[in-house]
């Protein structure tokens, strides 16, 4: 990381540009004046009071009142609990403001017929995980490949089968019959195939999630609706014929 990335970090923490690079060039001074400041950044010295007063209010920079003033950075350690505090206060605040005004225009009435799309290992693994925690009674789960079972949805799937929500996976990789030793694992009997499938979570009989790979994982997801409901049924009724269940 360079200081242009250091900059750009801090913004994204909270400080404005001219703040960030105030900071950091007090970093670099130790102490300093507002026109030592200006003589390392590009901060015009006008500006630099004005950004020395607004770390000061964040309680990172303290000043001494003399002639001309002159300001240092507070230790690093307490910047980074400072800055952490507040980012997080922050984040708090945003995301309670977002609780208080999710579906405020959604129409608790109407029929939703929605199918969601996913796109990236990672956020599908996110919904999964979701998905499974929100179970109550029942979790299929597939996976062709055995790249994308990752550890984190196997202890979500462990989870939920201590709390007596009935699971059965499908899955062509013998090596994971030792590992899921707590699970109804299901080996097919057709050898695996070479293909785009990657994996396929039922919940409930009311909620499917299916996902390909290509050069990334995609996927698409419903729950509680018309789509979802039917497809549950149709795939389920395939697994039970392919596996003689």
């Amino acid at each position: 990381m360079d200081e242009a990335d250091a900059i750009d970090a801090l913004t994204d923490l909270g400080l404005s540009n001219y703040e960030a690079k105030v900071f950091v060039a007090l970093q670099k001074l130790g102490t300093g004046t507002a026109r030592d400041i200006h003589g390392v950044t590009d901060v015009p010295r006008s500006q630099v009071y004005g950004a020395a007063e607004d770390l000061q209010e964040r309680g990172l920079v303290e000043v001494k009142q003399s002639k001309p003033i002159q300001y240092r950075p507070v230790s690093l350690e307490a910047a980074k609990s400072l800055l952490r505090d507040q980012f997080e206060r922050t984040q708090e605040q945003a995301f309670d403001y977002l609780e208080t005004a999710k579906n405020e225009f959604v129409d608790d009435e109407a029929e939703r017929e929605d199918v969601w799309s996913i796109d990236g290992s990672d956020a599908i693994t996110s919904r999964i995980e979701q998905l499974i925690a929100e179970a109550e009674s029942r979790i299929l789960f597939g996976v062709h490949d055995e790249s994308v079972f990752v550890e984190s949805v196997i202890e979500k799937l462990e989870e939920r089968a201590n709390a007596g929500v009935d699971i059965l996976i499908i899955a062509p990789h013998p090596v994971l019959e030792d590992r899921l030793s707590e699970l109804n694992v299901v080996i097919p009997p057709s050898e695996k195939q070479e293909g785009p499938a990657g994996r396929l979570l039922i919940v409930d009989d009311d909620t499917v999630l299916i996902s390909i790979l290509g050069e990334h994982e995609s996927a698409i997801w419903s729950s509680q609706t018309g789509f979802a409901e039917i497809l549950c049924q149709t795939v389920s009724s395939h697994i039970q014929d392919e596996i003689g269940e």
